[in-house]
């Protein structure tokens, strides 16, 4: 017993030193994972088996890669060049493009109308038909981990960002008409989260004291719901999602739990016409809360989780999202120690939710003659670790390089790279080929 535990936690070295990041699409139908050597994408429409349709390896140590829905468009941001993004045709791997921005890129978000690019103090908005850069939003709030949301239905295109450093307060930018729609004051402590639900109807924030996570409508910014994940501990939320019906929202941390909270209105008629000893307490709490300090009466009327995940780890890095997988509600987790766990939900009670899959995103195997390869190249003198994502967004400007960006200027914005004359795009507007899964842009409605 003890040697597989031994054996199990050295697999699990092997696979935390390939794993990089990893982002769920925007219909949480492929998991994308960066690797030191490229990046894969994966099917998650079913529990049983993990497909993996594609490995890129274009250049290595893939930080951020992002899939445009089913379709075969991909970003890829690597840490050899952080301040150039590549946009790739991966089924007939050829790049659409590539773009080079004034500093290092801290993340990229897209739907089908548009491509946001959120460096530490500037944002950029590329319309994804033809890949021009629309906006740029210079001198943004100081924003050292590129935290943004973009709703995932296009005909909105809302964009989500911090609009101050020192509070959490939230910008929301209509990215199809260019202009600010309304700020939002969402939090005391400086944001660490956002999400819109799958409409572009409701957008949900944490700060970095991870103890309560706030639910808003857009674009009016008013307060639907408030949950609390918890009041013992301060801790790093590392991603929120919405159900695909807006029904739940789940919250992983650095933690060992994964929260899912459900978003509905409590209905003072049905605890009229049930007058049960939970009813009448809570009338009593609510009214004596009128009574109370703003700070009390805010935690008694903040709703608790509807269910939990248990995860057998602490502190690695993990993203959670919530999906329907065969026609039934499930919670996806993947963790930075190269495994995707697929959790059942159940949608009435709640409750703990039981473990029915876990997937290895990478072949053990693989991995070891990784690291010998890497043992046999090394010399006498120390070697630096390889960067993690972390340390790359905090390393300080460097001197643009003349490759990637000569000519760069602030009116630019971006200097557009070199196209590849054979693909659709150097003669019109992109086009992927996918008509079942990405519409034709011509043809889109809104």
């Amino acid at each position: 017993m003890e040697s597989q535990e031994s054996q199990d936690a050295t697999d699990g070295t092997d696979l935390q030193r390939a794993f990089i990041c990893a982002s769920f699409n925007q219909d949480t139908t492929s998991l994308s994972v960066g690797t030191k050597t490229g990046y894969r994408l994966f099917s998650v429409t079913a529990v049983d088996k993990l497909d993996c349709i594609h490995e890129g390896v274009e250049c290595p140590d893939v930080y951020i890669v992002e899939r445009l829905f089913s379709s075969s468009l991909v970003v890829v941001v690597s840490l050899s060049m952080p301040r150039r993004m590549n946009v790739y045709h991966f089924k007939k791997g050829t790049e659409i493009c590539n773009y080079s921005y004034s500093n290092n890129i801290l993340s990229v978000r897209l739907n089908r109308q548009r491509l946001v690019v959120c460096l530490e103090e500037s944002v950029y908005i590329h319309n994804i038909k033809d890949m021009k850069l629309l906006k740029t939003l210079l001198n943004t709030p100081t924003n050292p981990t590129g935290l943004c949301a973009l709703s995932v239905n296009h005909s909105n295109s809302y964009l989500a960002y911090p609009g101050s450093a020192t509070i959490g307060e939230i910008t929301v930018y209509d990215a199809n008409n260019l202009s600010t729609l309304t700020l939002i004051q969402a939090h005391d402590s400086p944001l660490a989260a956002l999400t819109f639900n799958g409409s572009g109807t409701k957008l949900a924030s944490a700060s970095e004291k991870g103890t309560v996570i706030r639910v808003f409508s857009v674009p009016e910014g008013q307060r639907l719901f408030e949950f609390r994940r918890g009041m013992k501990r301060y801790v790093s939320i590392s991603s929120l999602s919405f159900s695909a019906d807006a029904q739940f929202l789940c919250a992983s941390s650095n933690t060992e739990t994964v929260h899912i909270f459900k978003l509905e209105q409590h209905s003072p008629s049905q605890d009229e016409e049930s007058p049960t000893w939970s009813a009448y307490m809570g009338k009593m709490f609510t009214a004596a809360s009128t009574y109370l300090p703003t700070q009390v009466s805010d935690m008694m009327h903040q709703d608790r989780a509807f269910a939990t995940v248990r995860l057998n780890m602490f502190g690695l890095k993990n993203i959670s999202a919530l999906a329907t997988i065969q026609k039934l509600p499930r919670l996806l987790v993947a963790s930075s120690d190269g495994c995707l766990y697929i959790y059942n939900v159940d949608p009435q009670d709640g409750g703990e939710c039981v473990l029915i899959q876990k997937h290895r995103l990478f072949d053990s195997s693989e991995e070891q003659v990784e690291q010998k390869e890497e043992e046999n190249a090394e010399d006498d003198s120390p070697q630096p670790a390889s960067q993690s994502y972390a340390a790359t967004v905090a390393l300080a400007s460097t001197p643009p390089s003349s490759t990637t960006l000569m000519g760069y200027s602030e009116e630019a914005g971006a200097q557009k790279g070199e196209v590849i004359p054979e693909h659709e795009f150097a003669e019109g507007p992109v086009c992927l080929d996918d008509e079942n899964e990405f519409p034709p842009f011509g043809n889109q409605s809104n």
